[in-house]
C-alpha cells in the first residue's frame, strides 16, 4: 500500500510540474487565428518584391510556435507601413506586447504616411482574440513589402494558409 501511495503521489507532483512548465511556454501568439480573411481592400500591391507570388521560402522568424524554419510559400505581396504594437486585448485577456505585425490599413483612421512610434490607434485587424477594437500603442514603425504565406507548421506538420504577416527579412529562400 505505501508503495502504490508513493507512485501516486510521484505521478501528482510529475503532473503538476507538467502542467506549470505548459504554462509557462505558451507564446502570446498561441491565440493567432488564421481566419483567411482577405487583405485588406485598399491594400497596394507591391511592384518590385524581393520574393514573388508563387516563391518558395523558408520563414526565419517565429511569431507563432511552429513558425520558425518552416517551408512557406508567398501568397501576395503588399508595400506599406507595418507596425510592432502592444495593446490590452477586448477580452480581458493579459496585455499583449510587441505583436508583429499589424499592417497600416488595419489601424483605423490610418494616415497615409503612417503611424509614428509611440502613437496610439485602434485595430480593425482580427489576428488574435480581442485584438479588434483595441486600442495599439505602436512600438515601431517599418515603410516596407508586407508577405501574406502559407506554410508548414514545424510542430504539426499541417498547412497554415493566409498567415498574416511576414516582412521581407523574416524569409529567405531555400
Amino acid at each position: 500500500m505505501k508503495k502504490l501511495m508513493a507512485i501516486i503521489a510521484s505521478t501528482g507532483i510529475l503532473m503538476a510540474g507538467c502542467g506549470a512548465n505548459d504554462a509557462s511556454n505558451h507564446d502570446e501568439h498561441a491565440n493567432m487565428e488564421h481566419n483567411h480573411e482577405a487583405a485588406p481592400k485598399n491594400m497596394q500591391k507591391s511592384e518590385h518584391p524581393k520574393y514573388k507570388v508563387g516563391d518558395e521560402v523558408i520563414l526565419t522568424e517565429g511569431h507563432m510556435p511552429g513558425m520558425k524554419d518552416a517551408q512557406g510559400k508567398v501568397k501576395a505581396v503588399y508595400n506599406t507601413y507595418v507596425y510592432e504594437v502592444s495593446y490590452q486585448p477586448k477580452n480581458g485577456d493579459k496585455k499583449v506586447s510587441h505583436h508583429k505585425w499589424v499592417v497600416n490599413e488595419e489601424l483605423k483612421d490610418a494616415p497615409k504616411s503612417g503611424f509614428k512610434k509611440g502613437d496610439k490607434a485602434i485595430m480593425t485587424a482580427n489576428h488574435m482574440d480581442g485584438m479588434k477594437g483595441a486600442e495599439a500603442t505602436i512600438d515601431a514603425v517599418k515603410h516596407t513589402d508586407v508577405y501574406v504565406v502559407d506554410y508548414k507548421d514545424t510542430k504539426t506538420n499541417k498547412t497554415v494558409k493566409d498567415h498574416k504577416w511576414m516582412t521581407e527579412n523574416e524569409l529567405t529562400t531555400k
